[in-house]
């Protein structure tokens, strides 16, 4: 029999985390529900969720610090709750790691099949040294100082190691696998996220973002953005 994926349910609101919780347990997920943000840290290493449903009006530490904190060690994926429905909120809370965000009130069946949506997308990744060795196997596209490999999901750049969420690298390699192809933000969301995914184009822009912060661009390529209409791997013949 198949392990249970577990989740961690982040929130102070008792009686959501238990709806929360009976619809997941239902769809045969482990869970374990803490109440604060320090709890959630605490558990975290111990409990080795698959992926975290975290409030963020939390008692103490909020949920864009336990985001935060979480992401200087963990790439597991993460789905904000929040009451709080401004875009600035949202963008803040995917350019800190978040992979979805929800707003409160929320139909428990759609945040069901938000977690099933991001969990296959993002595919619990070990980033070791060992997957992004010279030595590349399987989908990859290399360029000078850059591979990104589909199949290890690891990327090198300059020589170095660099750790990227799984959508970031999927998105690079998708752009890297067409050079000079112009893509639309709607299309790089159909292609990434899917076309279940319900989000705004947004969320393009802030994963391009951190990729850029990442890796810079070089003599031979560059990610560019086509203004009006979306982004390209750009390479400099």
């Amino acid at each position: 029999m198949a392990e249970k994926q577990r989740v961690l349910i982040v929130d102070d609101d008792v009686n959501i985390a238990e709806l929360i919780s009976l619809y997941l347990i239902k769809e045969c997920y482990e869970t374990l529900i803490v109440n604060d943000g320090e709890e959630a840290l605490r558990v975290f290493p111990e409990f080795n969720p698959n992926i975290i449903l975290l409030d963020l009006m939390l008692p103490g530490m909020d949920g864009y610090q336990v985001c935060r904190e979480l992401r200087t060690s963990s790439q597991v994926p993460i789905i904000m709750l929040s009451a709080k429905g401004e875009i600035f909120d949202k963008v803040l809370g995917l350019e800190l790691g978040a992979d979805d965000y929800m707003i409160k009130p929320f139909d428990s069946k759609e945040l069901v099949a938000r977690v099933k949506a991001v969990l296959r997308r993002c595919h619990t990744t070990s980033f070791s040294a060992a997957a992004s060795g010279t030595d590349q196997q399987g989908d990859y596209v290399e360029f000078p100082d850059l591979i990104v490999n589909l199949t290890n999901y690891a990327v090198t750049y300059n020589g170095h190691s660099v750790e990227m969420p799984p959508k970031e690298l999927e998105l690079l390699y998708f752009l890297a696998s067409s050079p000079n192809q112009v893509f639309t933000r709607e299309q790089l969301l159909d292609h990434i996220w899917g076309y279940e995914y319900i989000g705004d184009t947004r969320t393009v822009d802030v994963h391009i973002k951190r990729l850029r912060e990442k890796i810079k661009d070089n003599a031979n390529w560059a990610l560019t953005t086509v203004w009006g209409i979306g982004y390209k791997f750009e390479v400099k013949r």
